[in-house]
């Protein structure tokens, strides 16, 4: 069985071959062997939002933030995620969202 890691790195080579939706499932099976994996929700965020499906990218960012709180670039990239969010969507709350996100951001790095 590959480990989680050799798992996120077929995933990368999906992603960037553009088989989007196959490294979304190589990414959900490192998650079901390591469901804690950081790097798999931060890159499922990413994804999911490529591929339009926001409330499934939002999850995985928030997810990544709450194992990782004290990574600042984490809440840079659920700020991104929830922008990306709003401009699929229309969905003003996003915006706010995306702005306590950047704020927290901020705040960690000492801005």
């Amino acid at each position: 069985m590959p480990s989680s890691i050799e798992l996120y790195d077929e995933a990368d080579r999906l992603k960037d071959a553009g088989q989007l939706d196959e490294a979304i499932a190589k990414l959900n099976e490192v998650l079901a062997q390591e469901e804690d994996f950081t790097l798999a929700h931060s890159a499922l965020a990413v994804l999911y939002g490529k591929v339009n499906r926001h409330e499934d990218a939002i999850r995985h960012g928030c997810r990544a933030c709450e194992l990782d709180p004290n990574d600042a670039f984490g809440y840079t990239a659920l700020s991104v995620t929830y922008q990306r969010a709003f401009a699929g969507t229309g969905n003003h709350q996003y915006i706010q969202l995306a702005e306590e996100a950047m704020a927290r951001s901020r705040m960690m790095q000492g801005h």
